[in-house]
């Protein structure tokens, strides 16, 4: 059958199936398991005729937002918490990667042009970070502590604003998606310009290594949730500029209910985060050299686990445990 044939044969049935989906028409589980079926014997059918059709990547994000859907009407799932972060999320991420991606991208031009920036003017730390700020660094390099600012305040007064602090920016950089993503790109924008210029402004006092083993102890996951953040607001900004078949109405439904998830899922990363601001990273100029970077690799090393290859993982034992009809 000629790929024409096989899109205008079963184009009717696919999207009513994705209006079903989104609209949560579906009232009985096995009817959705069996269309499911049918979605998933239409894609292998796809991969095996029409290798380098765009019709698969259609059906391929289709088949996962079904899979999402029959994940959470199975009666015998009895944790949903667990289900959320095991399953649905690592999904979505997979469904969305493309918006991670960008938004790591844009985190890397930004934070180029913070460190660029305070490369060829000399003013332009203390413009972005405050002559307080920057005279109290100054005083703390001379001291020999250059991380000091992290030891002030108690452990727990430390951590509960550090992390109200970082869940107020993913919050806010996730809402103001709604402005077609500008608001959650400036966001990204302001954070990585002074991520970029005062990084460098421990590099020109010679520091940065100190720094670096400091700073990142919490920074490794508190950045990296920062950047998923931004990219669940990226989604919701996508869904209003490109609704594609949907109203906008209920794409933008679907974006912010998606941006959510991925947002939510961010907490554990962003309270952890917090913890170690508040009660490791202040004793990182007497621990030696091998536990600081341990511990910033070990904490790098998971989160990127979860968002960046879990999700491959996850999508991949989706597909081999529904193997379709051979045609």
């Amino acid at each position: 059958m000629r790929e024409v044939a096989f899109i205008k044969q079963n184009k009717e049935k696919w999207l009513s199936f994705e209006n079903a989906i989104f609209n949560n028409d579906f009232e009985d589980p096995d009817e959705l398991a069996s269309q499911y079926i049918h979605l998933i014997n239409d894609l292998a059918y796809a991969q095996t005729y029409y290798p380098k059709s765009k019709v698969i990547v259609y059906l391929n994000q289709l088949a996962a937002k079904a899979f999402q859907k029959i994940y959470r009407t199975k009666r015998e799932d009895t944790n949903r918490i667990v289900g959320f972060w095991k399953t649905e999320v690592p999904l979505i991420c997979y469904q969305y990667r493309k918006f991670i991606y960008i938004a790591f991208v844009v985190f890397t031009l930004f934070t180029s042009i913070g460190v660029i920036s305070a490369a060829n003017d000399g003013e332009f730390v203390r413009s972005i970070l405050g002559d307080d700020y920057v005279n109290m660094t100054l005083e703390n390099i001379a001291n020999g502590d250059p991380v000091a600012v992290y030891k002030s305040g108690s452990n727990w007064g430390s951590f509960i604003g550090i992390t109200i602090n970082n869940l107020k920016v993913g919050i806010i950089a996730f809402i103001l998606g709604v402005f077609g993503g500008v608001g959650t790109l400036w966001i990204l924008f302001k954070n990585c310009i002074m991520l970029g210029s005062f990084q460098y402004f421990f590099y020109e006092k010679g520091v940065f290594w100190e720094s670096v083993r400091g700073i990142w102890i919490h920074g490794a996951m508190e950045i990296f949730a920062i950047v998923i953040e931004a990219a669940a607001g990226l989604i919701m900004g996508a869904s209003i500029l490109f609704p594609g078949t949907h109203s906008r109405y209920t794409s933008f439904k679907q974006g912010a209910k998606t941006g959510m998830k991925i947002l939510i899922s961010t907490f554990p990363f962003t309270f952890s985060a917090g913890f170690l601001e508040g009660f490791i990273t202040r004793y990182s100029n007497i621990m030696p050299n091998w536990l600081s970077v341990g511990i910033i690799l070990s904490t790098l090393g998971l989160i990127s686990y979860y968002y960046l290859i879990y999700p491959y993982r996850i999508q991949k034992k989706v597909t081999q445990s529904t193997l379709p009809l051979q045609h």
